[in-house]
């Protein structure tokens, strides 16, 4: 598990196999060692807010990126997604919607909630493991957050 103050990717993401298959795109990559992985929608509430089993956290901390599946267990992404985009201590945290639904409603949705991307999950294994890699590199090393 990695130390909750040096998190640079949030992977909020309730399915094994979707999650096996970004952290094998972000270890290709040399991006696995601050990678910190959630369930369901509560639980990455309580990280990113440091409240619940994640209160020892530094709110401060923030990561680098979260990448946020939409259906999820307990609370649903579009959720998760409005209480950071309308938070002052989390707003500017950059979010990528990576999911399975192309509903227009979602998409639509995630952007009005202020979303900074949102991806389709491909359903080919090496396309999938490419578009993580990509936004992952871009997120993690290339763009330049607010301080």
């Amino acid at each position: 598990m990695t130390n909750l103050n040096e998190v640079e990717i949030l992977l909020v993401e309730d399915n094994p196999y979707d999650v096996e298959l970004t952290l094998t795109a972000l270890q290709e990559n040399n991006l696995t060692n601050r990678v910190h992985v959630v369930n369901d929608g509560a639980e990455a509430l309580e990280f990113i807010f440091a409240t619940g089993i994640h209160s020892q956290r530094n709110i401060k901390n923030i990561p680098k990126v979260i990448l946020l599946d939409l259906k999820l267990p307990k609370v649903n992404g579009l959720e998760v997604l409005r209480k950071i985009k309308s938070d002052e201590r989390t707003k500017m945290i950059p979010v990528v919607v990576l999911t399975s639904s192309q509903e227009e409603r979602d998409v639509v949705g995630s952007y009005n909630l202020g979303v900074n991307s949102y991806i389709i999950k491909p359903l080919d294994f090496n396309k999938f493991i490419d578009a993580v890699a990509k936004l992952s590199l871009y997120w993690v090393l290339v763009n330049r957050p607010p301080h």
